[in-house]
Formats: structure tokens, C-alpha cells, sequence
């Protein structure tokens, strides 16, 4: 249990460390935790939002705190709400507690909030500071934000390769690139997902699961970009349709009998619009409009994506704008050979300087492998 708090941002890092801790557990709501301290920085209690439809952080805290949290400072990573959804107000609650002063990291995005729970706490007589640590807290809180603001999923892009670039060897042959403990941490990556992405080709010769294993704190759906609905009903995916829901992708000119065979083993098919063939962003690798995807997914309240591959896929995806971080394990191996893929595929960039510099990058070792997390900056 913390003691004395060096400074204010200190007490902020502690808010934004429990915050971590509801990731993969909260979506589509943010992750949040917050800080009770006395008038000396002197640590009262603690909370986070645990799991979606229980008690958020300032609630938690709150209670924690029983009638210490009169006259406390609270520090929390994003804004109070200040209406009734699945649970109380959040900015009433701060108010009957008697609380001194709220300190947040930065505003919520969700209309109902933006604003207005910093309004409601002022109104009651509650001092309020804003911006403390706010980068890392709108972090934090980027697939939230972007479901909010854009009613589409956090995309993120994950491929094995080796250190000349090479994702498979010509015949095709990719397992295993990586090693036990980078496939470990797939695993825990798929278990926070609300979805997971492959394409057809990946689908027909890997013929994957696309779990997590050991399981996650989210059951990720399984999504498979086949315009044409020719997934084979004999498939993994298929078979196991009943247990875990999968998606498949298609175009609006699927064959009818596709369609309707997988319907009958418990798929679900998706038909979107066939990008015109004269429109300078067409991704004719996959057939469809990605961002009308990211649009059907976000209207089901999916708050992260894992795209998986393979190299049209994902090549499909960066050519649109759509990936907001990767995650790339790199095995020191050599594969060779000007036929090996590369992980993105597509059109890519002409030159060098229209690459955007990724602002946030996370390098760490894997027991020889080297994975690299990086992210564009968030919205």
C-alpha cells in the first residue's frame, strides 16, 4: 500500500498503473483508476474500474476510503461522468463523499461527458485540475477515444518475422518464425481482443484456430476477409462456429450457395460494398471497403482489432490508413531469397518521406527474439 506521495504526477503514475490493470476487462468502456490522498499527498484508498457494467475507479475509491474521502483530493485518469448509464454518476458521487478537489488527467470524449463532469463538480463547490500526465492518460484510453470519436475500432497489426524481413520462405512455410515465449505473448494480445482478422489465404492454408490459449479476459469473435464466402466448411473455424463466433467478410456479389453454406454451419456473413475499381484507394487484395469494416464493427461496440495477416491483408489495411499499432516480433533468422513476403504488402509509399515517424515505441526482449510495439499518435 502506498505511502506518502512525492508529488502530484507521482500520485497520477499510481492512477494510470491500477488504470492498466482493467485492460482487455472494461471495453467498449475506457480503463480507468483513481487516488484518494489527504492535504500531504498521504494515500487514503484506491480504485480501478474492474470488469464493464461494475463500479468505476472513483467509485471504487470511494468506497475504499468509507468517510476519510471527506475533504480528500482525488486523482483520476479521466473525467468523472456525470450521468446514469449502468451505474450511478460518478460527479454525485464525488459530491455526497465531500470531496475537496478532483485532479483529472484529461477530459472524456463520450458527449454525454466532454466537459460536463468537470461542470457538475464545479457547480457543487469541488476545485478541479485538468492535464496532469494527460499524454499518457489519452494512451492510455486511444481505443475508447477513436470508438468514440470515429465509431471504429482500435486497429492493431501483428506479424512474425525474421531480420531480413521475411515473414515465410518462398514455398510458404512460416511455423514457427517466433519462439514459445513471443507466441505467449500472442496469446495474451488475443485475449484482450473483441475481434481477430485473418484473410482467406491465411484461412485456407493455415487453417488456424485464432483463440487465445491459455484464454484471455475477452473471447475475441474470429473475422476472415473472403470475398467470395469460400471459406471451407471443414475448416477449425468452422467447426467450432458454435462455440466462438466467426465472421466472414464479403463482398455483395458472393455466390448465394457460399453464402447460405456457411450460414447453415452457424456462420455469420457480413456482405460490404466492392470498392469501384477507377477509386485511387482501392485495396483490390481483399475486394471490400475496409473502412465500411471498421464502420460495421464499431457500430457493434468493438473496441480493438487484431489484424493477423497475412501480407495483402495487412498490406490492404496500411495502404488505407487504418493501423494504428503494431506489433512486430523479429526472430534472428535469416530466410533469404527475393520470393520470401515481407509482412505488409499493397501499394505502399512512394517515397521514404511520406512515412510517418510512429511516435510511441516499446522494444523488448523475448528470450533471443526482439518485439517491437509501436503506435501512432492518438486522436
Amino acid at each position: 500500500m502506498p505511502g506518502r506521495f512525492a508529488d502530484a504526477a507521482a500520485v497520477m503514475r499510481r492512477a494510470l498503473e491500477l488504470a492498466t490493470r482493467g485492460v482487455g476487462k472494461v471495453e467498449p468502456n475506457p480503463a480507468v483508476g483513481a487516488v484518494l490522498v489527504d492535504e500531504s499527498r498521504e494515500f487514503i484508498a484506491e480504485g480501478w474500474h474492474q470488469r464493464f457494467g461494475g463500479p468505476h475507479a472513483e467509485i471504487e475509491a470511494i468506497g475504499n476510503a468509507g468517510p476519510r474521502a471527506a475533504g480528500a483530493t482525488l486523482f483520476v485518469t479521466l473525467e468523472p461522468c456525470c450521468h446514469q448509464g449502468k451505474t450511478g454518476s460518478c460527479a454525485e458521487a464525488i459530491l455526497r463523499a465531500g470531496i475537496r478537489k478532483v485532479v483529472a488527467a484529461c477530459r472524456d470524449p463520450f458527449p454525454r461527458v466532454d466537459g460536463n463532469g468537470f461542470a457538475t463538480l464545479r457547480t457543487g463547490g469541488v476545485e478541479v485540475e485538468e492535464g496532469l500526465l494527460a499524454d499518457e492518460a489519452r494512451d492510455l484510453t486511444a481505443p475508447f477515444r477513436k470508438l468514440v470519436l470515429r465509431r471504429e475500432p482500435w486497429v492493431h497489426a501483428k506479424w512474425a518475422m525474421s531480420l531480413d524481413g521475411k515473414i515465410a520462405t518462398p514455398s510458404g512455410d512460416s511455423r514457427w518464425i517466433s519462439n514459445e515465449t513471443s507466441r505467449a505473448v500472442v496469446h495474451r494480445l488475443r485475449g484482450r481482443m473483441d475481434a481477430i482478422l485473418v484473410g482467406s489465404q491465411t484461412a485456407a492454408v493455415d487453417d488456424p484456430l485464432l483463440t487465445a490459449r491459455p484464454p484471455g479476459p475477452r473471447t475475441a469473435v474470429r473475422l476472415v476477409l473472403d470475398s467470395r464466402a469460400a471459406l471451407s466448411v471443414t475448416s477449425q473455424l468452422v467447426h467450432t462456429a458454435h462455440e466462438i463466433p466467426v465472421i466472414v467478410v464479403s463482398s455483395e456479389n458472393a455466390p448465394a450457395d457460399n453464402v447460405r453454406r456457411l450460414e447453415q454451419h452457424g456462420v455469420e456473413v457480413v456482405r460490404l460494398p466492392v470498392l469501384w475499381r477507377g477509386d485511387a484507394s482501392i485495396q483490390p487484395e481483399v475486394g471490400v471497403d475496409l473502412a465500411a469494416l471498421l464502420k460495421e464493427l464499431g457500430s457493434r461496440d468493438y473496441t480493438n482489432l487484431l489484424v493477423e495477416g497475412g501480407a495483402r491483408v495487412l498490406g490492404s489495411f496500411f495502404d488505407g490508413g487504418h493501423i494504428d499499432e503494431f506489433h512486430v516480433f523479429v526472430a534472428p533468422k535469416i530466410l533469404g531469397s527475393a520470393q520470401s513476403p515481407g509482412p505488409i504488402g499493397g501499394r505502399g509509399l512512394e517515397r521514404i518521406a511520406l512515412a510517418a515517424a510512429l511516435p510511441t515505441v516499446r522494444i523488448e526482449r523475448l528470450d533471443g527474439d526482439v518485439y517491437i510495439n509501436a503506435r501512432r499518435q492518438p486522436d
